[in-house]
């Protein structure tokens, strides 16, 4: 990790530079950024086939499309975001003026998550850029070929003192954790938002943390109940199911429960089915592990 130690001492550097406050400058990187998916979109759609059978459209719908939106906007609002804003200033500080100055927090620790691995990890980067930091980029290693595409994308198209991916599993997430950063952000489970907290909380860092949790779907008598079924089937099957929003259960009123599970069941044979073009393009599960265990969640006797 000494190498490692050395980026994040030359991006604390560079930071402190103030190369990085011009809005100027952040525009121009993420401009950038946006330019470097674009030409290599192609890259990028071959490497998530590998790692998740997903289509090209399922991944510019899902992942790619997010990043170029939040890419746009930020350029669009950014000097407004950045713009200084007077409040009003209470009489024990009259005659004094109060003002809101936005400020850039320093060198920013984005650790990716697997399930959306390009919008969950590019993302908070271009929300980081925006604000004015450097960025490290620990992409999950799950999916090992797009975290290698945006390694090399990343690490070709930008400095290392500004923007860097650095890849690994537990072992370098573990020493990354260790360096004094100015702001984490984690995407993933509860049980390693857990330890993220912990070991920022030694140096009083900052945390954002987007973990997982259930998603209850409640369907009342009055519902429509096709439209509903055909939302629920598109909810849960997008990405295999591997989303943090999707659907994990229903509350239905018994009244409707039956004629639910019917439009339900139809929607599925509708969308799936027999069709070979849908069976090429679904995605599939990460890995072995994860496979067998939502196997073990199925009971086949009510398949």
């Amino acid at each position: 990790m000494k190498n490692n130690d050395s980026i994040i001492a030359k991006q604390q550097d560079f930071f402190f530079s103030e190369a990085t406050k011009t809005i100027a400058f952040r525009i121009k990187m993420l401009k950038q950024l946006k330019a470097t998916l674009k030409k290599n979109e192609n890259l990028l759609y071959k490497a998530i086939e590998g790692d998740f059978g997903k289509s090209k459209f399922e991944t510019y719908e899902t992942e790619l499309s997010m990043v170029f939106a939040e890419i746009n906007l930020a350029c669009k609002s950014l000097k407004k975001w950045a713009s200084k804003k007077v409040v009003a200033t209470n009489l024990p500080n009259m005659p004094g003026m109060s003002y809101i100055l936005p400020e850039p927090l320093g060198t920013v620790l984005v650790i990716g998550a697997w399930n959306y691995p390009y919008q969950l990890s590019l993302v908070p980067c271009v929300a980081a850029i925006a604000a004015g930091n450097t960025v490290v980029l620990k992409p999950s290693e799950l999916p090992a070929k797009t975290s290698a595409a945006m390694a090399e994308l990343i690490n070709a198209n930008f400095e290392p003192r500004f923007f860097t991916v650095i890849e690994g599993g537990q072992k370098e997430t573990t020493a990354l954790l260790k360096q004094k950063w100015d702001k984490i952000f984690f995407t993933g489970s509860t049980k390693v938002g857990q330890i993220i907290y912990k070991a920022a909380a030694e140096n009083l860092t900052p945390v954002c943390l987007e973990l997982g949790g259930k998603s209850p779907v409640f369907v009342m008598e009055d519902a429509d109940i096709e439209m509903t079924a055909k939302r629920l089937v598109w909810a849960k099957f997008l990405n295999a199911g591997q989303t943090c929003v999707a659907p994990d259960y229903i509350l239905v009123e018994q009244s409707v429960e039956q004629k639910l599970l019917i439009a339900i069941k139809k929607h599925i044979d509708k969308f799936f089915g027999d069709k070979t073009e849908t069976a090429e393009n679904y995605v599939q599960i990460i890995n072995e592990a994860n496979y067998l265990r939502l196997q073990k969640l199925i009971d086949k006797n009510k398949i």
